[in-house]
């Protein structure tokens, strides 16, 4: 698995960072997920190996335009190089009555379906290689956190327990192998209870705008990689006030270090900071204010920047 990020800046795009949005690629083939799609997503994606064609599924996790502006492009542009298989976007409920007016308005013609899933009322759904829940976080409109667990992770029959359990050999065993639960003798077998994996699914929590880190207190508990937003460090954040619901660097750090995030890569940065460190401010300052608070593996985004995600849980960056 892999997380690239194509926008890191909060509110308007800066001369090192364009807003919000991530890729997260699945761990064979050209399969690939993107979170959040602000102004210019499309244009980010040129510079990657992405195509809009494998695309499998977008997730919006809430209506500010830094986050959804550029879902218009990026749809059309998928129109005109090729895509014809359908698109799930799952999404707060407005986002579908916004593309449907673009859609009417412009005369945009989309030779795909698109497959609108309300974020509101989504608890859970199954998307190709992930499980994904959606969370509620605090933000002045409804923002949204999504937990991608992977499905289908490599197992191996626990022949000792079919045995015993009577299953006979053959096309059930095969059912079974591929993650279909089964009947037998009028009950219900599950695939699960007979299959032995050597590694747990790995699990990624992308969190959208969000000024109570602790709302993602189930989700992100002992997740293996945590991506929040940090727009701010603690000094500006006071500054600010809170009536923007975001989130800053020592406030993230202290949550992720209490429920055991293994890894936390902070994105979403005020373009006040900038990327030199003897800049006031600078993007630095969130960096050493969120270690003095978490000492697993920290992480700040940048354009473009990939990470790995091993099969024991363990976080790389992609030199």
């Amino acid at each position: 698995m892999k997380i690239l990020f194509l926008g890191t800046s909060s509110g308007v795009p800066s001369k090192q960072r364009n807003v919000t949005g991530i890729a997260l690629r699945e761990e064979k083939g050209k399969g690939w997920y993107l979170i959040d799609c602000g102004e210019a997503t499309q244009h980010q994606i040129l510079h990657t190996k992405l195509s809009v064609v494998a695309l499998k599924a977008i997730f919006i996790t809430h209506i500010h335009g830094d986050h959804c502006y550029g879902l218009p492009g990026l749809l059309a542009s998928a129109a005109m190089t090729g895509r014809t298989e359908p698109l799930t976007i799952i999404a707060p409920k407005e986002i579908e009555s916004w593309i449907n007016a673009t859609r009417e308005f412009t005369q945009l013609y989309l030779p795909f379906e698109l497959k609108f899933i309300d974020a509101h009322t989504l608890p859970e759904i199954d998307v190709d290689a992930f499980n994904v829940t959606t969370h509620a976080l605090s933000h002045p409109v409804p923002s949204y956190g999504y937990r991608f667990s992977e499905r289908n992770i490599a197992s191996k029959l626990d022949f000792a327990k079919l045995a015993v359990d009577g299953i006979p050999k053959g096309e059930l065993y095969g059912k079974i192998k591929r993650g279909e639960n089964v009947e037998v003798h009028g009950r219900t077998l599950i695939a699960l209870d007979y299959l032995i994996t050597d590694t747990s699914p790995r699990t990624i929590v992308i969190a959208g705008d969000n000024g109570d880190p602790t709302l993602l207190s189930q989700a992100a508990s002992n997740v293996d990689v945590l991506v929040h937003e940090s727009t701010y460090t603690k000094d500006i954040a006071m500054k600010v006030g809170d009536q923007y619901g975001h989130s800053y660097a020592e406030l993230v750090a202290s949550f992720a270090e209490q429920v055991g995030v293994k890894n936390l890569i902070l994105t979403h940065f005020s373009p006040r900071y900038q990327p030199h460190p003897d800049a006031k401010p600078s993007i630095f300052d969130i960096e050493q204010e969120a270690r003095k608070h978490y000492a697993g593996r920290l992480f700040l985004a940048k354009d473009f920047a990939e990470f790995t995600v091993a099969k024991d849980g363990v976080l790389s960056a992609v030199e």
